[in-house]
C-alpha cells in the first residue's frame, strides 16, 4: 500500500469514527444545542480541520503550496456552506422541526452529503485533468452564479413544500399524517410509512447537492488535487451542523454576508476565467481576498444593521409542521 492510499483510508476511517462518537456518544441522548455547546464543538472541529492539515505539512506529505490551497478551498467551502444554513433554518421552520431533533437531521443529512460529494469531487477532479477546458465552464458558471445570488430577493418567502423533491417523494412515498419523535418511519393504519421528518431530510440532502455545485467547482478553481478537494470539503462539513446552532440566531445580524458569499464566488470564478489569458493568481493572495470580504461583510452587517420587521404573528414550533397540510384538506 502507498502512501497516499493510506491517507484515503487512515482519513476515511478517521471521519467515520468521529461521527460514531458524535452521534453513538456525546449526542446520544436528543437534546436542543445551545449557541455556547455549538461554539465549542465549531472551534473542536476547526481545530481538528487545522491539524490535520499542519500534521501533513509538518510531516512533510504536503509542501507549503499544497498546504496553502488546502486551507483556501477549507475557508472556501467552509464560508460557502454558510449560505447552506440560510436554507437550512427555513426548512426546519416551516416543517416545524423541533431543536431536540434538528441535530440528527443534519447529522444523516451530512453523511449523505459524504457520499453525493465524494462521487461529485472523483468525477469532478478527473473530468478537469482530461478535459481543462471544463475549468473555463465552471468559472463562468460560477460568475453566473455570483451575480444571481448578488440580486436574488430573500428567499424567505420560499415554500418548501413546493419542491420538487417533496413533490415526488408524496407522491411515490406513504407519508403518515404526523411524525413520531426523531423517526424517520412509523406505523400508521398499519402500514409503514415514512414521517414528515423524512421529507425534511431529503429536502436537506437535495439542497446540499445543489450547494454542492457551486462549491465545488469553486474549489476545483483552487486546486484540482482530489485528495486536497475532498478532505477540505469533509472538513469543512463536519463543522457545519454545530455552526449551524451557532449563527442560526445570528442570521439577521450578519445579513450581510450573502453578499460577501456571492463576491467570493466571482472572484474565484474569474480566477479561473483568466487562466485562459496565462494570468494566475497566487493562493497566498486568493486566501487573503477570500478571508477579507468575509471579515468586511461581517463588520458592515454589524455597521449597518437590517432594518427591524414588523413583528409578525407568533407560530407554535413544538411540533412537526401539520396546518398547511391540514389546510389543503
Amino acid at each position: 500500500m502507498n502512501t497516499q492510499s493510506a491517507l484515503w483510508i487512515g482519513f476515511n476511517l478517521f471521519v467515520i469514527a468521529m461521527l460514531a462518537l458524535d452521534l453513538g456518544v456525546f449526542h446520544r441522548k436528543q437534546h436542543a444545542v445551545s449557541p455556547k455547546e455549538a461554539g465549542a464543538w465549531t472551534g473542536v472541529w476547526i481545530t481538528i480541520s487545522l491539524l490535520f492539515c499542519g500534521g501533513l505539512f509538518y510531516f512533510g506529505y504536503w509542501n507549503r503550496e499544497q498546504a496553502l490551497q488546502w486551507v483556501t478551498a477549507y475557508v472556501v467551502e467552509y464560508s460557502l456552506s454558510v449560505d447552506n444554513l440560510f436554507v437550512f433554518l427555513m426548512v426546519f421552520s416551516y416543517f416545524r422541526v423541533v431543536p431536540e431533533v434538528q441535530h440528527r437531521v443534519l447529522f444523516w443529512g451530512i453523511v449523505g452529503a459524504f457520499i453525493m460529494r465524494a462521487v461529485l469531487i472523483i468525477t469532478g477532479t478527473a473530468l478537469v485533468q482530461r478535459f481543462h477546458w471544463l475549468l473555463y465552464i465552471f468559472g463562468a458558471f460560477l460568475v453566473f452564479t455570483a451575480l444571481k445570488m448578488a440580486f436574488s430577493k430573500d428567499d424567505a418567502a420560499a415554500d418548501p413544500e413546493q419542491t420538487l423533491i417533496v413533490r415526488i417523494a408524496r407522491r411515490m412515498l406513504p407519508v403518515a399524517r404526523q411524525g413520531e419523535g426523531s423517526n424517520f418511519f412509523t406505523i400508521e393504519d398499519g402500514r409503514r410509512k415514512v414521517t414528515p421528518l423524512f421529507l425534511v431530510l431529503l429536502v436537506v440532502e437535495a439542497t446540499d447537492l445543489l450547494f454542492a455545485l457551486d462549491s465545488i467547482p469553486a474549489v476545483l478553481g483552487i486546486s484540482q488535487d482530489p485528495f486536497i478537494v475532498y478532505t477540505s470539503n469533509v472538513c469543512a462539513i463536519l463543522g457545519l451542523r454545530s455552526l449551524f446552532f451557532v449563527v442560526s440566531s445570528l442570521m439577521d445580524k450578519f445579513h450581510l454576508l450573502k453578499v460577501g458569499l456571492a463576491v467570493i464566488l466571482g472572484f474565484v470564478g474569474t480566477k479561473m476565467l483568466i487562466t485562459y489569458f496565462d494570468i494566475h493568481v497566487s493562493i497566498g493572495l486568493s486566501l487573503g481576498v477570500i478571508g477579507g470580504v468575509l471579515l468586511a461583510s461581517i463588520v458592515a452587517s454589524l455597521i449597518w444593521p437590517k432594518a427591524a420587521e414588523e413583528p409578525g404573528v407568533p407560530t407554535d414550533v413544538t411540533q412537526p409542521g401539520r396546518d398547511r397540510e391540514e389546510a389543503g384538506r
